[in-house]
């Protein structure tokens, strides 16, 4: 007993202080209730906020208004400090910035930043004397007046005469197609309209693009022949669970449109050159066999999960793509992520342990190197890699105290060379942080992994102040990157951590399928047992413990909301997909059908109560719920707005004790991705900081 007293007196100690928030005065807007049955499968359900999704109605958008008021007048005492964190984490950015350049075809490529200015110029530039950048596209000034601006589709053209580009002007993720002549800076009359997908055939004349149906399942490739003003509709998707897109081999002799469910993928292909010829099949559809295409010197290479739960490479000759012969085996502890084919060397994308790696594979011999990695935990990927005949590949890293790089590698040397490192201002020293892996025990004995940052003067003796993130869904892998903004949190003491929980991809493709369509339960159980195992081991404390997710990740929020409200002092809940049943339930609604495949098909009774044991808005019951800041965006394609707003509207009736700040905050200039201004976007971290921040009474 005494130990446990003095366990109990040491804890307390390290408790926070009260929140900052204003909750005496203003008053929180009430939804109106008008119940609307939607019962399914003998399951009696009454939604009384169903009407939120009326996106058109004016009662919709000035309820939504009143919440974003109220929201800002509860976080009125965090003013001062959100004022101080935007200055922090504005002061850590080289605010004149360029890019990595990418040389092609004599022209270096570029995006750059000015100082005071939203967006990135597009810019290119020669090293030729006499001659000086050119700015291809401003988007300051593409997008002056408007709330949303940013670039889809970036596509020189192969012969450098041409750039095809697409804009999304709302957040919708709906991208308007332009042309642009190079030489003249004019663009070119075309009638392509809105895409999804955009790529050039050979040359300068014809593109490829793939447009979107009513529900935005991307269903239709086309072509447009631009000297001939010429349309032509190529390929259809009809099966519902099915996404196309459309690519161009590394070598550029073939254009691939992959049609693909989550579980299943079909490719059909045609010679780049080939301007008014009909893609074929590569190789039949075969239900949850998946494969991704290369071209190299007449032969197709396919990393492919046939008979390799965590993928293969084979290759098959042009004239006979199904007649594959295997190139790499398959290793059950690595899992094979995306391959690359380049003149001399096949780069492999792939993850063993919950860490991703680079792999050359040398056509000549057969040999296979992995590229060397500094930090015991990081995130690395292939960056932009325009050409094709080189031995020099470009690569990304960083870690949760490296911040994000381009480096170029020989893969015949080995030579590394360092083209570009984020630049963070302000004094910051990589070596006041420290990057940590462990392992967490789950309650059926599994270990997930953790990445945590923190900084090195922390005293790890006692419980700290902690932020939990999560996603686990769709086979996703959560990147351990740096940010420059997540040292304001940092350096007030706060440890940092991703919980890489199941149903993400980060331990292969089991990790993956042990957290989705009946198990999908198991992904909201890992990250509350993280949550109580970083408890037990003394990394924190529940009212020291705050936890963010957004979209799949928001419904994570939502659901371990439910399941442990006690359990946190605080939640993020960013753009989050809660209310399940009714959207899964609606085929007209985007990404509904495809990812019956994910969640399950709720028109089935069997998979509706998969989904009715966890579907956030459905099972909020009155409770005592932490603090808890939802943010919506008005355009947001993936998930609509309205999901969230009822989500917040319920958990708000269903508070039982009352004291937590329940807020929700609509943006009404932005989709599914929040801001696109940088600055715009640093005024939401520093909301979304201080919210946190002041959740756990950091405040001085």
């Amino acid at each position: 007993m005494k130990t446990v007293l003095l366990l109990a007196l040491s804890m307390s100690a390290a408790l926070p202080a009260s929140a900052q928030f204003d909750l005496a005065t203003p008053q929180a807007p009430a939804a109106a209730k008008r119940p609307k049955d939607v019962t399914v499968h003998e399951d009696v359900r009454i939604d009384d906020y169903f009407w939120l999704r009326e996106k058109e109605n004016p009662e919709v958008k000035t309820y939504l208004e009143k919440e974003n008021a109220y929201t800002e007048s509860v976080l009125a005492p965090t003013k001062e400090l959100r004022t101080q964190l935007f200055a922090e984490m504005r002061g850590r950015i080289k605010e004149d910035d360029t890019s990595a350049p990418i040389a092609y075809l004599g022209w270096h490529y570029y995006t750059r930043t000015e100082k005071d200015k939203q967006y990135a110029l597009y810019c290119r530039a020669t090293d030729a004397a006499g001659t000086g950048e050119e700015v291809l596209l401003d988007l300051n000034v593409m997008g002056a007046g408007k709330p949303y601006i940013a670039i889809g589709h970036y596509r020189v053209s192969d012969d450098g005469t041409r750039l095809a580009y697409s804009v999304d002007w709302t957040g919708y993720r709906q991208y308007e197609v332009f042309v642009m002549d190079l030489a003249a800076k004019q663009l070119i009359p075309q009638e392509i309209g809105k895409v999804s997908d955009l790529e050039w055939g050979r040359g300068n004349d014809v593109l490829y693009y793939v447009t979107e149906n009513d529900s935005k399942r991307s269903d239709k490739l086309h072509r447009w022949t631009l000297s001939a003003a010429r349309h032509e509709l190529l390929h259809e998707e009809t099966d519902e669970l099915f996404n196309i897109d459309v690519a161009k081999s590394r070598d550029g002799q073939w254009l691939f449109s992959t049609s693909e469910s989550k579980v299943t993928t079909e490719v059909i292909a045609l010679a780049a050159h080939d301007a008014t010829g009909k893609f074929q099949v590569l190789r039949p559809r075969v239900k949850e066999e998946k494969y991704y295409p290369d071209h190299r010197k007449g032969y197709f290479y396919f990393a492919t999960n046939n008979q390799a739960t965590n993928y293969r490479i084979v290759r098959a000759p042009v004239a006979q793509p199904t007649a594959w012969e295997e190139v790499v085996a398959h290793n059950p502890a690595v899992k094979i992520e995306g391959i690359d084919a380049f003149a001399r060397y096949l780069v492999i994308e792939e993850r063993e342990n919950g860490l991703p790696h680079l792999r050359a594979y040398e056509f000549a011999t057969g040999k296979t190197v992995r590229l060397a990695m500094p930090d015991a935990a990081y995130q690395v990927s292939l960056a932009s890699n325009w050409q094709y005949d080189t031995d020099d590949v470009r690569f990304s890293y960083q870690s949760m105290v490296r911040p994000a790089s381009t480096y170029s590698t020989n893969l015949a040397t080995g030579e590394r060379t360092l083209i570009k490192q984020q630049e963070v201002l302000g004094g910051f020293d990589s070596a006041n942080y420290v990057a940590a892996r462990v392992w967490a025990t789950m309650r059926d004995g599994v270990q997930v992994p953790l990445s945590i940052v923190y900084r090195a003067d922390v005293d790890r003796t006692q419980p700290q102040p902690f932020w939990l993130y999560g996603y686990g869904s769709y086979g996703v892998s959560m990147p351990i990157t740096f940010s420059s903004n997540r040292v304001s949190l940092l350096d007030r003491g706060v440890i940092f951590a991703i919980a890489h929980i199941r149903g993400g991809g980060e331990l292969g493709e089991e990790w993956r399928l042990a957290g989705r369509m009946e198990k999908k339960m198991t992904t909201f159980n890992d990250f509350v047992d993280t949550a109580q195992w970083l408890v037990n081991e003394r990394w924190t404390t529940p009212p020291q413990l705050v936890i963010s997710g957004g979209s799949a990740g928001g419904l994570l929020m939502g659901a371990v909301l439910n399941q442990r409200p006690d359990l946190f002092k605080a939640a993020l809940v960013v753009v989050p997909f809660v209310d399940v049943l009714n959207t899964m339930l609606d085929a007209t609604l985007p990404l509904t059908t495809e990812e019956y495949v994910e969640w399950g098909n709720p028109n089935l009774k069997e998979e509706y109560f998969w989904m009715r044991a966890y579907s956030p808005y459905d099972n909020i019951t009155p409770a005592h719920y932490p603090h808890v800041l939802v943010n919506v965006s008005f355009y947001d394609s993936q998930v609509p707005y309205w999901e969230g707003a009822k989500y917040l509207a319920k958990l708000r009736v269903n508070e039982t004790q009352g004291g937590n700040a329940l807020l929700l905050r609509t943006n009404f200039g932005a989709g599914h991705g929040g801001a696109a201004g940088r600055y715009d976007a640093l005024n939401d971290v520093a909301r979304d900081y201080a919210f946190f921040i002041s959740s756990l009474g950091l405040v001085k």
